[in-house]
């Protein structure tokens, strides 16, 4: 059962790890192509959007990867 709790956490460590790789990515670069309103976004708005892009990644980079192809 331990060995099954630590697969468990490791899966959620890589995932959240993933996140916040494309969190930083998605802030610098990614952001301003979804949407124009983040240019000029303050400090605290991306930390505050930080909890959110950690969990959603795979939905925002779907998005990206959709207006790539438009």
């Amino acid at each position: 059962m331990e060995s099954v709790l630590n697969y468990v956490f490791a899966i959620i460590g890589i995932y959240l790890l993933l996140g916040f790789v494309f969190y930083l990515v998605f802030i610098f670069k990614l952001a301003t192509q979804l949407d124009e309103n983040m240019r000029g976004s303050g400090v605290g708005f991306k930390l505050l959007i930080l909890p959110g892009t950690l969990v959603l990644w795979p939905v925002l980079f779907s998005k990206w990867k959709k207006r790539l192809k438009k």
